[in-house]
């Protein structure tokens, strides 16, 4: 019985620090991405209820076409439909403005679409994106991903450094 109870203290404890911010304070810790020589990306949540993970394998400027990301997190939304908005800024001043269907009713493009709350989310493959390279400087990244009733899944400030 006290093993039990132990092991259900465990998995509380292992939930609450999964959708709580960390030392009391009001922000989440910030994540790296990814650090090599030339290159540095970090990322906050700016959701106040929820973090969340994201990695991606290859950290270089020069970004591929198809880049392997792993992403997961438990939704407090319902994501029969889910969109992104990206928004690039340096130096304060907006370079680049995208939004990109993820998912949508009639066509899901990922296994995790059409998931509800309170279900966990986990994503490990290739993204398509345009090939580019990240010219030196600071970029600040804010990222949104919401539902079909503009509800908010996941978001998060990112900084990314190059030299």
């Amino acid at each position: 019985m006290q093993g039990l109870a132990m092991k259900g203290l465990t998995v509380a404890v292992f939930f609450w620090t999964l959708i709580s911010p960390s030392n009391g304070s009001k922000a989440w810790p910030t994540h790296t991405v990814c650090r090599n020589g030339n290159l540095e990306v970090l990322y906050q949540s700016c959701d106040p209820l929820q973090d969340f993970g994201f990695s991606v394998d290859q950290c270089s400027k020069h970004l591929k076409s198809n880049l392997n990301i792993r992403f997961g997190m438990i939704l407090r939304e319902d994501i029969k439909e889910l969109f992104l908005d990206i928004a690039l800024f340096t130096k304060g001043s907006p370079i680049l403005n995208f939004s990109y269907p993820i998912c949508e009713e009639d066509l899901p493009k990922f296994s995790f679409c059409g998931r509800r709350k309170g279900e966990q989310i986990y994503y490990a493959g290739p993204i398509s994106n345009p090939g580019f390279e990240i010219l030196p400087g600071e970029y600040q990244v804010l990222l949104e991903l919401y539902n079909g009733d503009r509800s908010t899944v996941a978001c998060a400030n990112a900084t990314v450094i190059s030299s």
